[in-house]
């Protein structure tokens, strides 16, 4: 037998066994980093309207991008803007740096620069709310934060640590450190 039979029954032997192992293996492909990490949709410059189960508009949405996630399928909004209705129709304005909205929708938390702005209608004083994180339970209707926040209104000031607001029958409770400061009209 010469050398060149050898070489070549080996190398047979190589390939049979090499495509045996890939065959053999090729269900257990593992998903790399970048597949996991991929969006199942993303939209960019969009904007969102839901509607409650009386058939009237329950929020909407706007921003310029959101992501959701392949994996545990939640949602990354960035710049979101919410305006949240009110009996009159009137839009209350809650807007971030970014937000999250967990698979299911029953939770959203809204990190950097929140804001949050009352309608300008002129049937209420206008008012506003700033902190840097806010978590929202809709089917709760509870939104919450344990961090800084300050409210406003004409003629009052508000600062607290920790906040709570039940949303369906608007009344708010600023949990600690509370200051108010009063400002009459006389004074501005």
């Amino acid at each position: 037998m010469s050398w060149r039979t050898v070489i070549g029954v080996a190398l047979l032997i190589a390939a049979l066994a090499s495509g045996w192992s890939a065959w053999r293996n090729r269900a257990n492909v593992v998903p790399t980093a970048a597949e996991q990490g991929r969006s199942d949709y993303v939209l960019g410059d969009f904007e969102i309207i839901t509607l409650g189960k009386d058939g009237k508009e329950s929020m909407t949405l706007r921003a310029p991008s959101m992501e959701r996630s392949r994996v545990d399928e939640t949602s990354t909004i960035t710049k979101p803007l919410f305006l949240l209705p009110d009996e009159a129709g009137n839009h209350w304005r809650l807007r971030a740096d970014t937000g999250w909205v967990s698979a299911k929708g029953e939770e959203v938390r809204l990190r950097g620069n929140v804001a949050g702005d009352s309608p300008t209608d002129g049937k209420t004083p206008p008012t506003t709310f700033r902190t840097a994180a806010l978590d929202v339970l809709p089917k709760q209707d509870i939104a919450r934060t344990d961090g800084q926040v300050t409210m406003t209104r004409p003629g009052l000031v508000q600062s607290g640590v920790g906040f709570q607001t039940n949303l369906k029958n608007k009344q708010y409770s600023l949990l600690s450190q509370v200051k108010t400061r009063y400002e009459p009209n006389a004074a501005r």
